[in-house]
């Protein structure tokens, strides 16, 4: 297992050298900022400081390397693709300098424009979201029009994945034009362990969270399908089921934060 793991991270990084260190820059940030959290005893709104980049550090490290697994795939189109990963590593770069920064002066960073400052890293960091937004609508298009040699219900669900993917950050500027994460109250309570998702109210996060994954869920599915002994055709349409129900459970999902609903008691 080990052997593997590591045949597919010296790949990984044969194949996009530029989007597989940006993921370990965030995975050694994620570890430094564990290893620092429990010396800090400030708090934003209700938790640790260091909370928040670290959860955003994993995740970016978690879709940068998803997004260079796929972009192997995008061979005929070399330019397109060294241009996507540095656009892409530039702004996430931007978006997690940010908000470590605004962690280290213990303000939040999002919805934040109490001062001059605040208002400019905040809009800087949705200028970078916006940004990486383009790429990845140029990615999804390169998925549409090429056809990789890829099992049909595999190159499906990278689609798919793509368009879910896409849809959340849509909500993403939902939230901005709405102001905060948190339906019913202000932001900040009490919230679910790690990921704080609102205990009392409404959360858009949620449905936020499950968009960013089908970028990986999806094509995982797909790649099973493909795996397997039904037809090609049969293999497409569960994966096209699986789309439908994702979607599904993301539309549910939505519908209960716009409604105030909590993800818990």
């Amino acid at each position: 297992m080990k052997d593997q793991a590591f045949r597919a991270l010296r790949e990984l990084y044969q194949t996009n050298p530029v989007l597989t260190i940006t993921g370990w820059i965030h995975w050694t940030l994620a570890v430094v900022l564990m290893l620092a959290s429990p010396f800090d005893s400030r708090t934003i709104l209700g938790i640790n400081p260091w909370i928040k980049p670290i959860k955003f550090s994993i995740s970016i490290a978690i879709y940068v390397w998803t997004l260079a697994w796929y972009l192997r795939y995008l061979s005929r189109r070399k330019r397109a693709v060294n241009i996507i990963s540095w656009g892409v590593a530039v702004s996430m770069i931007a978006e997690i300098v940010g908000i470590t920064l605004q962690s280290a002066r213990g303000v939040p960073s999002h919805f934040n424009v109490a001062t001059h400052l605040d208002a400019a890293l905040f809009s800087g960091m949705g200028a970078m979201i916006g940004f990486n937004t383009v790429m990845l609508i140029w990615v999804c298009v390169l998925f549409f029009v090429d056809h990789p040699d890829l099992p049909a219900a595999y190159l499906w669900g990278i689609r798919f994945g793509l368009l879910l993917l896409l849809l959340a950050a849509a909500e993403g500027v939902f939230m901005v034009i709405h102001g905060s994460h948190t339906v019913g109250a202000a932001d900040g309570g009490a919230g679910l362990p790690f990921v704080n998702w609102s205990r009392q109210h409404g959360d858009l996060r949620v449905m936020h969270f499950a968009g960013m994954h089908a970028f990986q869920v999806l094509p995982l599915a797909g790649y099973w399908m493909g795996r397997s002994r039904r037809p090609e055709t049969v293999q497409v349409s569960y994966t096209a089921g699986a789309f439908c129900l994702y979607l599904a459970g993301m539309a549910l999902l939505f519908w209960m934060a716009w409604q105030g609903r909590p993800m818990a008691l």
